[in-house]
């Protein structure tokens, strides 16, 4: 199989990139399981972190935007795309144009690249719980009513999937995801953004502003469980998604409070006490547009878990990206 992951360099991406590497197997188009022999990874930019060095790896830098570039990327050989790529909330509530330009024309690019491959390759689209309004609950059957451009840019990308699906072009899945906590790195221009930074760094021995009320609930995932719910989703029976192509990841509720006092029991008084309250109206009303609480069978039937608490998100991140050590 050959493999096309976009965004393929970020933090989700590679992270896929480096799962598929150690399992090297996905589920075909005839419905088997299949050896990974070559893995593309696509970005607008030079990595950070080196990509992994293995030989069925192809790093490739492009423009999302531009339908030669993405021509040229999916090509006749190409089995499955995972599609990350995007300009992430806060940068897409910022910049109308660049959030439409990259989520939804880069979006329909790849859509219709792997069209003209004539040969109906997987498709996974990454989403988000931004799809939906301000309902604090949220239920497969709950409609879209996005209150964000990114949200509204995920809903479209959503039902193009869905109708190139019908057409034949493509085999596409969707998988809407939480936030994603803890986010390792830098803090990026998402809106949830802060949600990692209120952790990861105190974590490292750096102060952090948290921007919304303690009683603000989010709902998040780990980067292992999201990226396990990427395969889940990949490897889905066709018949099981049936018309709806979108699969709706469950997350665990906690409110910023509660994150914040898991810090605390984690890693004691010191590193608690490094986030500060300093309140961001803007951030608030974005976060204030996303539910509290969702409720997905979909998910559930295709055996997709979230994790069990903060404090399991919390030591994952430590004993993975932080070698077991916390800065006191």
């Amino acid at each position: 199989m050959k493999v096309v992951i976009t965004g393929g360099t970020g933090m989700l991406g590679r992270r896929l990139a480096l799962r598929i590497l150690a399992k090297p197997e996905l589920v075909g188009p005839g419905g088997a399981s299949e050896a990974v022999e070559k893995l593309v990874l696509f970005d607008a930019f030079e990595p950070v972190e080196p990509p992994p060095e293995d030989p069925r790896v192809e790093f490739v830098t492009g423009d999302i935007c531009d339908p030669a570039t993405v021509d040229a990327l999916i090509d006749c050989e190409t089995d499955s795309v995972f599609h990350f790529a995007a300009v992430v909330s806060g940068g897409a509530e910022a910049d109308f144009d660049l959030g439409f330009a990259v989520n939804l024309e880069g979006s329909r690019n790849v859509l219709e690249a792997s069209r003209r491959t004539a040969r109906c390759p997987k498709i996974v689209f990454t989403s988000s719980l931004a799809v939906y309004g301000g309902e604090r609950s949220i239920d497969d059957l709950t409609a879209l009513t996005p209150q964000t451009s990114y949200g509204a840019q995920k809903a479209i990308g959503e039902l193009l999937v869905n109708d190139y699906t019908r057409k034949g072009f493509v085999d596409g899945r969707t998988l809407r995801l939480p936030t994603i906590v803890v986010r390792p790195g830098k803090p990026n221009k998402a809106a949830s953004g802060f949600a990692s930074s209120i952790l990861r760094e105190p974590l490292q021995g750096e102060t952090v502003a948290n921007p919304v009320s303690p009683e603000t609930r989010m709902l998040i995932l780990s980067p292992k469980r999201a990226v396990q719910a990427f395969i889940d989703v990949h490897n889905a029976d066709d018949d099981v998604l049936g018309r709806n192509r979108a699969v709706m990841m469950n997350g665990i509720s906690p409110t910023i409070g509660e994150m914040l006092d898991a810090l605390r029991a984690i890693g004691g008084d010191a590193v608690a006490d490094r986030v500060r309250s300093e309140p961001d109206e803007l951030v608030q009303s974005i976060v204030d547009g996303w539910p509290w609480f969702a409720d997905g069978a979909r998910a559930r039937a295709l055996g997709m878990e979230p994790d069990a608490s903060v404090e399991e998100i919390i030591e994952t991140f430590i004993a993975e990206e932080l070698g077991g050590k916390i800065e006191g």
